[in-house]
């Protein structure tokens, strides 16, 4: 049964309080095996901005690669026919909507939900999200994520979502990373919008979807509506989805085990985020999926080695921002079998990570100015502290940046 769980590692919304539940549905009965997608991308010229120096692409151990299915077209009328606003049009003036994303896989590993910047003026600024984004893949991360909480998708219009994606997609490449993949966050509150938004991710250069819940009117819908509101979108969606199960930023709407592993049967849904940090709810879903290629990633790198210790893939951490070797190194010390070292990093992680959950997305930007020189405002409303309590803010990141130096050597 779904319901109220204590949000560990929730993030900027982590402390909303929870709202309607949800009833388990029996899971459909399993379909086609997946088959990678047949799609390229490629720089588009119009993206302003330095271009990052070329980088020598890292080399992951993981052991697993996964294969995604072509999704099932749906009727030209209820895909097609999408429209984007006359302010988004205007703003998508500057962005990109080449072809879609290439066929790249997801690997376990630490996934990283970058920050959105902007300058002065409040627009999106490139030249730092690219270099950003160039960082964080020159760490060894698996893999990075854009439009989630951290990046500001509710602050941002459409025009700008496509530039940051395409944006980011184009510095991985023009960097040695053409295979990192890129997720894009494409949740909305209608079936159809959120279809939209996940054309728009392909356009732009994204490899999947993350997709939350429809929660604004959550107090009507059933598990049954849920489900199908999911399974439509992946039937849609030109690229592969996963399920963004987040309590704290859907009014309380939590997707339990039972709903959850009914999804993983649809061949175009290939994996979960659980940034409910419900750690029994992970380890049921990856006993489930065991014999599939579904992956199931924690969604706060505070329950890394709690994640991996029952059979979870990895991270999609907002944390790793500040930090993306340490919370690399955390997981490889794992695979290394040296838990010992994994326990005492997991706790300096997990202190950081508290300083990040109780000041949401502008705390890592805060850390990111104070360790790293950049990362500027958000947008606002929301704003990063200032004198003493900034100064307390960014402490609680300071033991977690001495190992990020240590490993940067």
């Amino acid at each position: 049964m779904a319901g109220r769980t204590e949000q560990g590692g929730g993030g900027f919304y982590a402390h909303l309080p929870v709202g309607p539940l949800l009833l388990p549905l029996p899971p459909p009965k399993l379909i086609h095996p997946r088959v990678a997608p047949h799609s390229s991308h490629h720089i588009h010229p119009s993206i302003s901005g330095p271009t990052p120096p070329a980088l020598t692409s890292p080399h992951h151990t993981h052991h697993t690669t996964l294969h995604f299915a072509r999704p099932r077209s749906s009727s030209p009328d209820s895909v097609n026919n999408l429209e984007m606003s006359p302010s988004a049009l205007d703003t998508a003036a500057s962005a990109s909507s080449g072809p879609a994303a290439s066929p790249t896989t997801l690997t376990p590993g630490i996934y990283i939900p970058t920050v959105a910047f902007f300058r002065p003026d409040d627009s999106v600024d490139v030249e730092t999200t690219q270099s950003h984004a160039t960082r964080l893949a020159r760490s060894g991360v698996a893999g990075l994520v854009t439009m989630g909480s951290n990046g500001e998708a509710v602050h941002l219009d459409y025009g700008e979502r496509r530039l940051i994606t395409r944006s980011t997609r184009d510095a991985l490449d023009a960097a040695g990373f053409p295979h990192l993949p890129v997720m894009v966050g494409c949740g909305a509150q209608s079936t159809r919008e959120t279809i939209k938004l996940c054309q728009d991710a392909a356009s732009s250069g994204g490899s999947h979807v993350l997709v939350l819940p429809p929660a604004y009117y959550g107090g009507l819908l059933p598990t049954a509506r849920i489900l199908e509101h999911f399974r439509a979108v992946a039937d849609a969606s030109p690229i592969p989805v996963l399920i963004y199960n987040y309590p704290g930023a859907c009014s309380g709407l939590d997707l339990d085990s039972d709903a959850i592993t009914a999804l993983a049967a649809h061949p175009n849904i290939v994996g979960v985020k659980l940034t409910c940090g419900n750690t029994g709810k992970l380890a049921r879903i990856v006993a489930a999926t065991s014999k599939t290629d579904f992956l199931t990633f924690g969604g706060s790198v505070d329950f890394t080695l709690q994640t991996l210790v029952v059979g979870g893939h990895g991270i999609i951490g907002g944390t790793g921002n500040i930090a993306p070797r340490a919370c690399v190194r955390l997981m490889k010390l794992w695979e290394e079998g040296k838990l010992a070292e994994a326990r005492e990093l997991q706790a300096i992680v997990a202190a950081a990570d508290w300083a990040a959950i109780k000041g949401g997305f502008p705390s890592v930007k805060a850390g990111l100015n104070e360790y790293f020189g950049y990362g500027g405002e958000p947008r606002r409303p929301c704003a990063v502290l200032e004198g003493d309590a900034l100064r307390d803010q960014v402490k609680g990141f300071a033991a977690l940046v001495d190992v990020e130096r240590s490993l940067e050597k």
